[in-house]
């Protein structure tokens, strides 16, 4: 193996890092074609994210033999999920570009500083909200949109969730800072047993010991224990270029608003996303339990085929922040342009397949024709409108691994929140559950201009020439 003497200096001159790096990594990443670095890295992210996506149906397909008002509770209960999600992301994207970037600058040090104090962030976060939502939990669930129906399962199974809270936001960061790296099988594999173990205790613990949804719960909970676990062998047995330690959290503001500052765009999103499911549950459940229900499916549905395009473009960011870092600036461009069109060719496919299957695909999580008459009309508008979401994934993804706040920030809002909140008030008032139905997909297409935009202006100003 060659090796070679690697010295990092300061803007003044100053050595602030010596160290041995193999040259291979670096070589791979700055020469290799793009095309196949992605292509690489992104398939154990779209495995990592089917596998996720997978429990999620196999979950609202279990509960849902409970009846309406339980798989409406997974519904509700999802918008929580998104919530502690958002956390996950915050640290997890926020340390995980940063120190993508320090990585293909060489500075190994400052890259374990960053993903241990980001994994402090994201647990400690955890546990505050634990601790929170368990003294207020009774008018959570009413918050999240339950009815006096769901109500009670809602409680049940988020009660779990909110057990192991601390150690399913710090997995969402350690997954993050794995990927980023370039270590994207390890979190693949600590994801893949946590989903698997999920769906097996699913069925022992709601049907061979009879626990209901509170079995959907414990399952759950147990399997974000294992997955924690498992995402944290890679940096115990030294597998990884960064390294944990007490020692190297570094909590100073700078470094603190760095990370902050950087993720908040995936905190923004999920917060967004939060909101919105939310509202959708409430708006939905003046209709019924079983409307409820259906627009849950339907998110769930959708954002199974949307996956494999969010894993394409998360197999995109390790390569555009350690290029970006290195300063080989025409390869982050070929990256992006080659993410968007694989990304958006993918989900078409995808797309296609389930908007000839709606009824069919509603029907066999909830044999319930009233839940695939209010989901199925849902589900065809998404798939159609949908086509928009790759550029504008791969756009925000673009921004924030290459360290570009504002930009990442405003997509973030744009397309989670500020065109769709306001577009399903308006809708579900003057259209009813039509507009409902509708206002997910409209908000898809209006994304684009502003999208389009942004990513002008971002390669005016990128360098033309590779430093």
């Amino acid at each position: 193996m060659v090796k070679c003497r690697c010295l990092v200096f300061s803007r003044k001159g100053n050595i602030i890092l010596g160290m041995d790096r193999k040259d291979e990594q670096f070589k791979k990443m700055t020469t290799k074609p793009v095309e196949l670095l992605i292509l690489f890295y992104c398939i154990p992210t779209i495995i990592s994210m089917l596998i996720t996506n997978i429990y999620n149906m196999v979950d609202t397909a279990f509960v849902s033999m409970l009846g309406n008002s339980a798989s409406g509770a997974v519904g509700i209960v999802f918008g929580f999920m998104t919530i502690i999600q958002a956390g996950g992301f915050l640290f997890g994207q926020g340390s995980g570009s940063i120190l993508s970037r320090k990585l293909g600058k060489g500075n190994v040090e400052g890259a374990s500083k960053t993903a241990s104090t980001g994994l402090l962030l994201s647990f400690s976060f955890g546990l505050i909200m634990s601790i929170v939502c368990f003294i207020f939990l009774d008018p959570l669930v009413y918050f999240l949109g339950s009815t006096e129906t769901i109500a009670p399962y809602a409680q049940e199974y988020i009660f779990f969730i909110l057990l192991t809270a601390p150690m399913v936001v710090a997995t969402f960061t350690l997954n993050n800072i794995l990927r980023y790296e370039g270590k994207a099988v390890f979190g693949m594999i600590g994801l893949l047993a946590g989903s698997i173990l999920n769906i097996g205790g699913d069925a022992l613990f709601m049907f061979v010991f009879d626990m209901g949804i509170r079995g959907a719960g414990l399952s759950t909970a147990i399997s974000q224990v294992v997955s924690f676990v498992i995402l944290l062998i890679p940096f115990i047995t030294n597998r990884t270029s960064c390294k944990l330690s007490v020692k190297n959290i570094d909590l100073s503001l700078p470094h603190l608003w760095d990370i902050c500052a950087t993720g908040f765009p995936s905190l923004l999103r999920q917060g967004l996303n939060s909101v919105a499911t939310i509202l959708l549950n409430k708006l939905s459940g003046s209709y019924g339990d079983a409307a409820v229900a259906a627009m849950s499916i339907v998110s769930r549905v959708y954002f199974f085929i949307f996956a494999i395009a969010l894993g394409i473009g998360q197999g995109f960011q390790p390569v555009s922040g350690f290029n970006y870092g290195a300063g080989k600036y025409s390869r982050v461009k070929r990256a992006y342009r080659f993410t968007v069109v694989l990304a958006t060719g993918v989900l078409a496919i995808l797309a296609v397949i389930v908007y000839f299957n709606t009824g069919r695909i509603i029907f066999f999580f909830r044999n319930d024709l009233s839940v695939v008459a209010f989901g199925e009309r849902a589900l065809k508008l998404q798939c159609l409108c949908g086509i928009a979401m790759p550029f504008c994934m791969a756009t925000e993804m673009l921004f924030q691994s290459t360290g570009k706040k504002f930009g990442a920030t405003m997509i973030s809002a744009l397309r989670s929140g500020i065109i769709f909140i306001p577009a399903l008030v308006l809708l579900a008032y003057f259209r009813k559950m039509k507009g409902i139905q509708e206002a997910q997909p409209l908000a898809f297409v209006l994304s684009i201009i502003p999208t389009f935009l942004f990513v002008l202006n971002y390669f005016r100003k990128l360098p033309k020439q590779d430093r």
